[in-house]
């Protein structure tokens, strides 16, 4: 399982839009925005006019937490609730006009570690929602070994992970268990500190929401907290990560969902958000990371196991600093996809000069179920329309690969190389899976 994260804007937006689905006996508003700048959440106002007439609460939306205690939520001016249209715009773009400095662990109040620092360039505003402490919950689910486990307590909010042990019932599920298996064990450990008049609504939104999990593909999902008043039901603050494995079969169900980089990280590249896109909308796997995009050692890696020896056995041998990229193309993809794979990793391999020349290594174990020879046809296809770039580059390429039809694989990337001038070594399974590096590094 890929996990991604996404923007609590998002979690939310799929959730509201199953929400008749999975928790048809509970109402939720759903009244929320994503904006970038005050003049955005002001021009929001004309068409959603809950923004004028509602008390707010602002806060940055960008993968990270604690935002309470680093004191970026805004939902008092004098008292909790009345924070005006005009005071949360302005307060967005206070806070989005300057970097800000963001503790990911607190040790109590006081933070610990060194701060990330970056512009805050997204925001989520919503309605203030007045609410009793006692009536904040908290709700999780995650995949832990070959469980899927369900986290649940009667104290939400920013303390629930302090005394974790105490306050928290963790609830495990087999891959098989059924829907009334599911429902019965949830209803049986419900917390015993749950509001005697909570409980059996509490039971009905907690099997909802693991059942939400489930079929929606998430791999990660936490509301802390959620407002419980009745039928209605408020999700205060939501965190999220997709199996983003399964996007290509449930981009109706997600909508136009994005996997933003998080604070304080390089922003992706348009290539490597190409590659995202396209792994999104197949079986397949295509995986694209740049480490250092001047360096001379460029990989196109079958499998993610085959990547990871790959990258340290290059890191070993040659040092880190001349791999370039890490990543993968597995899973079958078709030739297509794996023409499109290959251009990438060849336009970007092309655009630094290295005196030494540039050395692609294209490898892999022996596949159990990927056709080598249509992926080498993609990269067949590729090779003719950068064949002039790889050389100009004196770009040497090593080749090992073993799996269904890589005979016929192997002959026709050798044949094609030759013919387009290319300097290529292919080798079969008889070789050991990275002496291509070492080749590489002798020659």
């Amino acid at each position: 399982m890929a996990q991604k994260a996404i923007r609590e804007y998002d979690a939310k937006s799929i959730l509201a839009r199953h929400w008749d689905k999975y928790f048809p006996e509970f109402t939720y508003s759903y009244e929320t925005v994503l904006i970038q700048n005050g003049a955005e959440l002001n021009e929001a106002a004309d068409s959603k006019s809950w923004l004028k007439e509602k008390a707010l609460v602002a806060k940055p939306d960008m993968l990270f937490g604690k935002r309470g205690k680093n004191g970026l939520v805004l939902f008092r001016d004098s008292k909790p609730g009345d924070v005006s249209l005009d005071k949360a715009s302005s307060w967005i773009d206070e806070k989005g006009g300057e970097k800000q400095e963001v503790f990911f662990s607190f040790d109590g109040d006081e933070p610990k570690g060194d701060a990330s620092i970056d512009f805050l360039t997204h925001f989520i505003v919503e309605p203030f929602t007045p609410h009793d402490q006692s009536e904040e919950y908290y709700i999780s689910a995650t995949c832990v070994g070959d469980d899927d486990v369900l986290y649940m307590s009667a104290e939400g909010g920013m303390e629930v992970e302090e005394g974790w042990d105490e306050k928290v019932t963790e609830v495990a599920f087999p891959i098989t268990a059924t829907e009334e298996e599911i429902a019965k064990k949830i209803e049986a450990n419900i917390p015993a500190d749950v509001k005697a008049e909570d409980k059996e609504n509490f039971a009905k939104f907690a099997i909802g929401f693991f059942k939400a999990y489930r079929e929606l593909n998430f791999a990660y999902l936490e509301i802390n907290p959620f407002v419980l008043q009745g039928n209605k039901v408020e999700l205060l603050d939501m965190v999220a990560k997709l199996d983003d494995t399964a996007g290509f079969m449930m981009a109706e169900e997600w909508g136009d969902v994005e996997f933003p980089t998080s604070f304080g990280m390089e922003e992706k590249s348009p290539e490597v958000l190409a590659i995202e896109e396209a792994d999104a909308k197949t079986g397949a796997s295509l995986k694209l990371t740049l480490l250092k995009p001047e360096a001379r050692i460029w990989t196109m890696v079958a499998g993610g196991g085959a990547s990871v020896v790959y990258a340290d056995t290059i890191a070993d041998m040659a040092g880190i600093e001349d791999l370039a990229n890490y990543g993968e193309y597995s899973g079958g993809p078709t030739t297509g996809e794996t023409k499109f794979y290959a251009e990438t990793i060849f336009d970007l391999m092309t655009r630094h000069e290295d005196p030494r020349g540039k050395i692609l290594i294209i490898g892999g174990a022996i596949a159990n179920f990927t056709d080598v020879a249509k992926t080498f046809t993609g990269i067949i296809q590729a090779f003719e329309n950068y064949a002039g770039k790889l050389k100009a580059h004196n770009t040497k390429i090593f080749v090992r690969r073993g799996g269904p039809n890589y005979e016929k694989g192997l002959k026709d990337i050798k044949e094609a190389a030759d013919r387009l001038g290319l300097d290529i070594e292919v080798y079969g399974p008889e070789t050991h899976v990275t002496d291509i590096v070492r080749m590489a590094l002798e020659k």
